[in-house]
Formats: C-alpha cells, sequence, structure tokens
C-alpha cells in the first residue's frame, strides 16, 4: 500500500478504526478543562487552610512537574499516536504486565472519579432543588452522560468544549474582578484587599513548611486528567498539530488558573477566613459581594462535576478497548458502534459508576474522600508509566533502535527522572498521612487482583506475555 493511499484511507478514521472527530478548537478545550476540576474549585479551600499562602508555590512546583509528565507523554504521542496511550507505551516499553495493569488501573481511576462526581453533581443540583432526591438527579446525569458518549465523538468534544468554556469564563471573571478591587478599591473587599495578604499573617508558611507539604497530594488530585489528552490522540483529526499545541499551552494554563486564581483570591481574602468544606471562590465572591456568589460558583462546579464524568465515560470506554485488543479483557470490548464509538466498553464502565451512585446515597460521608485519594493513588501510578515508558524510549532513540520523535521534551530523559521522584515522595506524603493511607491499602488489593488475573490469562493464553512489536513506529 503506498503513502498515499495509507493517507487518504486514514483521513476521517485512525488505525484502531475511530474517528477523527476531534478539532484543534475541542482537543484544546479538553486539555484546558483537563487542568480546571472540581479540585480547585472545591478542595483548594482545605488546602490553603493547612498551608496557607505557601499552597500558591505547591500548586506552582507541581505544575512544573505536570508539564514534565505532559511533555515526556507529548513526544510519546508525536512517536505513536494511539488511543489508550498509557497502557500501549507501557506495554510497549517495560512489557505487557505493564500495559494490562496501567490500563485497568486508569480505567478503575476514571469510573471511581466517575462515582464521586455524579454524586457531586447530585448536591449541587440538590442546592437549587433540595425536594429532588439525589439518587434520581444522579441517574439523569448519568443517563445524559451515557447517551452523548454512544452519539459520536463529535458530540463528546463538543459537549467538552462548552463545559471547559464555562470553568474557563468563571475563573478569568474572578481573576478579573478581584485585580479590579485591588487597583480599584470597590466593593466590599476593597479596604482590606492588599498583596501583603500573602505575607501579613504569620507570614508565606504560616503552618510550616511540613504543613504546606502535606498538601501536595490534594493538590496533585486537582491535575488529575491532564493527560486526558493522550486518550484523544487517537480521534484528534491532526494529532500532529494539535497535541503539541495543547500540551505546549499547559504552563500559561496552569500560570493563570492555578496559580493566578489562587494569588488573587489570597490577595483579597485573608487566608485566615478560608475553612474545609466551602470554596475558596464561593467565599471570595461572598466577601467582595457580588450578588447571587453561592449560585454562580454552584452552577460552574456543577459543571465542572459533569465534565470530569463525561470525560471519564469517555475515556473507560476507550481503555477497555486497548486492553481487549491486547487480549487482556473480553473480546466483546474490541466492537466499535455504528458511530465509531466503544459503545460496549462504555455501557460497562456506567453500569459501575452506577453502582457508585448507590454506594455514595448509603455510605458515610467519608467514603467519598476514601473514592478521592484511591482515584489520586491510580493517576500516580499513571503519571508514574508514562515518565518510565519514556526513560526507556528515549535509550532506544539514543541507542538507534527507533525512530526520534518530532516533539522531543526539552531536557530529554532528565526532568522525567525528576518527575519520578516527585511522585514516589508525594507517595510517601501519602503513606505518612494516616487519612489518606488507606487508597494504598486499596491499590495493594487491586494489585493482587489483578496479579490474579494475569496468571489466569497467562494459562489460557500464553503467547499473552510475549512482547509485541507495535503496527506503527511514528506519527504521520
Amino acid at each position: 500500500m503506498t503513502s498515499a493511499q495509507v493517507e487518504k484511507g486514514t483521513e476521517n478514521t485512525s488505525e484502531e478504526g475511530y474517528e477523527r472527530g476531534l478539532g484543534s478548537r475541542q482537543v484544546q478545550m479538553i486539555a484546558i478543562g483537563g487542568a480546571i476540576g472540581v479540585g480547585l474549585f472545591l478542595n483548594a479551600g482545605a488546602n490553603i487552610a493547612k498551608a496557607g499562602p505557601s499552597l500558591i508555590l505547591m500548586y506552582a512546583v507541581a505544575g512544573v512537574i505536570i508539564f514534565f509528565i505532559m511533555r515526556a507523554l507529548g513526544e510519546l504521542l508525536l512517536y505513536r499516536p494511539v488511543s489508550g496511550s498509557f497502557a500501549e507505551y507501557s506495554r510497549e516499553f517495560l512489557g505487557p504486565f505493564f500495559g494490562y495493569f496501567t490500563g485497568w488501573t486508569y480505567w478503575l481511576m476514571w469510573v471511581v472519579t466517575g462515582m464521586a462526581e455524579l454524586t457531586a453533581a447530585a448536591i449541587y443540583v440538590h442546592y437549587w432543588f433540595p425536594d429532588v432526591p439525589q439518587w434520581l438527579t444522579a441517574l439523569v446525569f448519568l443517563v445524559i452522560l451515557f447517551g452523548v458518549n454512544l452519539i459520536s465523538v463529535k458530540v463528546f468534544g463538543e459537549l467538552e468544549f462548552w463545559f471547559s468554556m464555562i470553568k474557563v469564563t468563571a475563573l478569568i471573571g474572578m481573576i478579573v474582578i478581584g485585580l479590579g478591587v485591588l487597583t480599584f478599591g470597590f466593593s466590599a473587599a476593597g479596604d482590606t484587599a492588599a498583596v501583603s495578604n500573602l505575607w501579613a499573617f504569620d507570614g508565606f508558611f504560616p503552618k510550616g513548611i511540613g504543613s504546606s507539604l502535606m498538601t501536595l497530594q490534594g493538590v496533585m488530585f486537582a491535575y488529575l486528567a491532564v493527560e486526558l489528552v493522550g486518550v484523544t490522540a487517537g480521534e484528534s483529526e491532526n494529532p500532529e498539530k494539535t497535541l503539541p499545541k495543547a500540551i505546549n499551552t499547559l504552563p500559561w494554563r496552569i500560570a493563570l488558573f492555578y496559580v493566578g486564581a489562587l494569588t488573587v483570591i489570597l490577595c483579597v481574602v485573608k487566608w485566615t477566613e478560608f475553612a474545609e468544606g466551602v470554596s475558596p471562590f464561593v467565599k471570595a465572591f461572598a466577601v467582595i459581594g457580588i450578588p447571587a456568589a453561592a449560585g454562580i460558583v454552584n452552577f460552574v462546579v456543577l459543571t465542572a462535576a459533569l465534565s470530569s464524568c463525561n470525560s471519564g465515560m469517555y475515556s473507560t470506554g476507550r481503555m477497555l478497548r486497548n486492553l481487549a485488543e491486547s487480549g487482556e479483557a473480553p473480546a466483546v470490548f474490541k466492537k466499535l458502534s455504528a458511530t465509531k464509538a466503544p459503545a460496549v466498553g462504555v455501557a460497562v464502565s456506567v453500569a459501575f459508576m452506577g453502582i457508585g451512585v448507590v454506594l455514595n446515597y448509603i455510605v458515610p460521608e467519608k467514603a467519598f474522600g476514601y473514592v478521592v485519594s484511591v482515584a489520586t493513588a491510580a493517576g500516580i501510578w499513571t503519571w508514574l508509566m508514562i515518565l518510565i515508558s519514556h526513560v526507556l524510549y528515549r535509550r532506544a532513540v539514543d541507542a538507534g533502535r527507533l525512530p526520534a520523535s518530532p516533539f522531543p521534551a526539552p531536557g530529554g530523559a532528565k526532568c522525567s527522572y525528576v518527575a519520578i521522584a516527585f511522585l514516589l515522595f508525594v507517595t510517601g506524603l501519602i503513606a505518612y498521612d494516616a487519612d489518606s493511607r488507606v487508597c494504598l491499602y486499596v491499590m495493594a488489593g487491586w494489585a493482587a487482583a489483578l496479579g490474579v488475573g494475569w496468571v489466569v490469562l497467562k494459562s489460557r493464553n500464553p503467547q499473552i506475555a510475549e512482547r509485541r512489536e507495535p503496527e506503527s513506529t511514528k506519527a504521520g
């Protein structure tokens, strides 16, 4: 087959059979939306109470590490753009077991995240309609988002675009209003708003550096889903152009939406006024005196939760199909619907998310936090696999065994080593914290279950443990 024939045949369809229906506009917004979630809108309040203004530094440091991770992923994606990329690269560079483990663990991350986000969305709607049962609201959202993911990837991309647009608009609005208060001194907060609020109340590290470092686990949860761009690789219209652009704009997104927004909020409102369970954005709007502040932020956080759940359905279906194609999940997950969507994989994932709706209805409130911590642990594993795969890929390129990617990570493998050390440090912090270490026990049980599953798979099909050459080795 000639290169012209290949180009013609893959113009609208990826090598995996997916429709390349995600345009640059949608991939950009999916990337932006992935970096703005409930972790920022809600969890930041508790972290401010623990770390004070130094939380800004924690977000900045973690943001640098996230950029290292995404540039490592970007180099791999342009070497070989495939949907379900994390599992595929783990499979290629570390071996079949790691591909199997990473694929199922990323699936777990999104399923438990979907459980949490659906329940959160129902709670947010409860704010306006207290008489409507939470389980009913969660079920309605589950069915609607399920339908969106079955229609086509274009509909998914469009919905995600508008979800992200709402979040971005809200954050930019908050920053502009906050800067106005600081500059012109209007509103009820005008008399107390000042840049000196960042250090005037017991310093920049009011609770000590140790307390600040302990917030890193919550900060990393806020960054979960930035790697979703990698899952879109098989359905991007032009991955060679859209993916580098989406990844290279990550630093300014983090600088603006995380570091910038928190800096402005903590200048306008003293850090001592924030507490766990209260969104810092609701608090800031209330202090400034904006009418219906709680309602506005409640709507924005609702879209953030629905956006996350929507992304979860999208990514879990693709990951299950990737596992099925490698013989690591039932073959039925390989089927695509008439609209090129992995309908069976999405349906099964939605069913598990539905179980979460029931569980969150009957279990205590603390279980909700456990679900979040499990998602964080699974996310850290995914990031580690991306980084280790990148290190091994660079070794293969240096040795002349593989072609160089057209989108090399700055600093080569050095930045990946730094990011690996940082993620291991955060894992140590999780183990040190009595409340969050339960997720490590859950992950240990999950690892044991996957280990048993791997033994069963090998006994039925010994070839599954053999390394296979990837079908394509290069983007384009």
